[in-house]
């Protein structure tokens, strides 16, 4: 007897008219915002990575032990967590002050023009309504702390994957890394069980937007896509990167 296989439908896609209407209906008090990928396209984090490397800001032995690792990551021989943990710690013994400038540089020749502008509108409304916004990403906090100065958020609402600074220096002791089920313990560290509303693109997200009052995938991976359908979570994608 053949056995029939059931699938859950696709997830309703929104308009971005339909979006930001059912985010301004929660009139949420919390919001909080994966980075890459849900407010600007691209990943910031790999390009930060080969672009310091191009710079020459890491030793050829750095490159040589990080250059293994991400191979492994790519094939799916180290996970998340470890990959982003060693994204910072490689820049071990060099100035936090200068990490902050190069990163400076990077976002705004290199990722700021792939913002997406809904998103952008979007912060700046729920801002604009009292509403507090964090941003939670596993991209090193130089780049993030950096990029989401375009969103008006401050520093202190930044959870993003960081090394302890001595004297100035960059060490190699992590301190956070949030990513999969450490956004969410990240976020309760920071005494938000239960934000109203979260946004992600990718299934490292999922963890965060089940603990949300309610869920908006964004430009969503192929997994989160599943995720949602499996969920009932309606999707949205920004103009610049909606399927045809």
């Amino acid at each position: 007897m053949a056995i029939e296989v059931t699938q859950a439908a696709a997830p309703t896609v929104l308009t971005t008219t339909e979006f930001h209407a059912a985010v301004h209906a929660l009139a949420p008090r919390v919001a909080v915002f994966d980075c890459d990928g849900t407010l600007w396209s691209g990943d910031a984090g790999s390009g930060f990575m080969y672009w310091t490397i191009e710079r020459g800001m890491l030793s050829p032995e750095a490159i040589a032990r990080l250059d293994v690792h991400y191979k492994g990551y790519l094939a799916g021989q180290v996970s998340e967590l470890e990959i982003c943990g060693e994204m910072v710690q490689i820049y071990e013994g060099l100035r936090d002050a200068e990490m902050r400038a190069a990163a400076r540089e990077f976002f705004a020749t290199q990722t700021e023009a792939n913002i997406f502008p809904e998103l952008r509108r979007l912060i700046r409304e729920l801002e604009t309504a009292g509403t507090e916004i964090w941003a939670v990403s596993s991209t090193c906090d130089w780049v993030i702390e950096e990029a989401v100065l375009r969103f008006a958020i401050p520093a202190n609402r930044v959870l993003a994957a960081r090394v302890a600074i001595a004297d100035g220096m960059v060490t190699d002791t992590l301190i956070e890394v949030p990513t999969d089920e450490g956004k969410v313990a990240a976020l309760a560290r920071a005494g938000l069980t239960a934000p109203d509303a979260v946004f992600g693109n990718s299934v490292h997200d999922a963890h965060m937007l089940e603990i949300a009052r309610r869920a908006f995938p964004v430009n969503p991976s192929a997994e989160l896509l599943q995720r949602a359908a499996a969920e009932g979570w309606a999707v949205y994608y920004p103009a610049s990167v909606a399927p045809p």
